[in-house]
């Protein structure tokens, strides 16, 4: 049985949380709303916020709806980061604004718009770091910037997590690539 959810959010200097039927958080780094589901409260006790349920029939959204809060605390006080390798000969990033233009091998070069929240840099063409203060809207984009072209099993080659394990595949063995005898 989890116990996430009877564990306090200690609250950081600079965070205030405004609680109702969703909880406002707002910190040096941004402003986060983190829905409170019915059957679970929310108090605040001198710095840390403490979640409680009614009756076992919320456990699930107990333990859900803390580690949101504990999520939004940590957004807006310190922020999040994900970073992304490209692996390949000419694949590479460069960052114009608010678009990453990506060349992955494909005829053409792919611009993707960075959503509003999400800021990106790029250190030696081939390593994408984003920050934000939103870690799901974080984590979607580093998932849609990876999906552009996924880590390919023969010859890993593609865009991938910093620090992602990857099996290679073994390539088919032949009579020398050729299709018969």
């Amino acid at each position: 049985m989890s116990r996430i959810g009877k564990k306090p959010i200690p609250m950081p200097k600079g965070v205030t949380v405004k609680i109702g039927d969703s909880l406002e958080v707002k910190g040096p780094k941004g402003t986060l709303t983190v829905p409170v589901p019915a059957g679970i409260e929310v108090r605040d006790n001198s710095g840390t916020l403490e979640l409680t349920r009614k009756s076992d029939q919320y456990a699930a959204l107990h333990g859900l709806t803390r580690a949101l809060a504990a999520n939004a605390v940590t957004g807006v006080s310190t922020g999040f980061t994900r970073e992304l390798d490209i692996v390949g000969i000419g694949y590479r990033a460069e960052v114009k604004g608010r678009v990453v233009a990506f060349t992955l091998g494909y005829s053409h070069f792919i611009e993707f718009l960075l959503p509003a929240g999400v800021d990106c840099r790029v250190d030696k063409n081939t390593h994408v770091v984003l920050t934000s203060h939103d870690k799901e809207l974080l984590g979607q984009t580093a998932a849609n910037m990876r999906s552009l072209r996924p880590p390919d099993p023969y010859k890993n080659k593609g865009v991938r997590y910093t620090g992602e394990v990857l099996r290679k595949k073994v390539g088919k063995a032949g009579a020398g690539g050729k299709g018969g005898k």
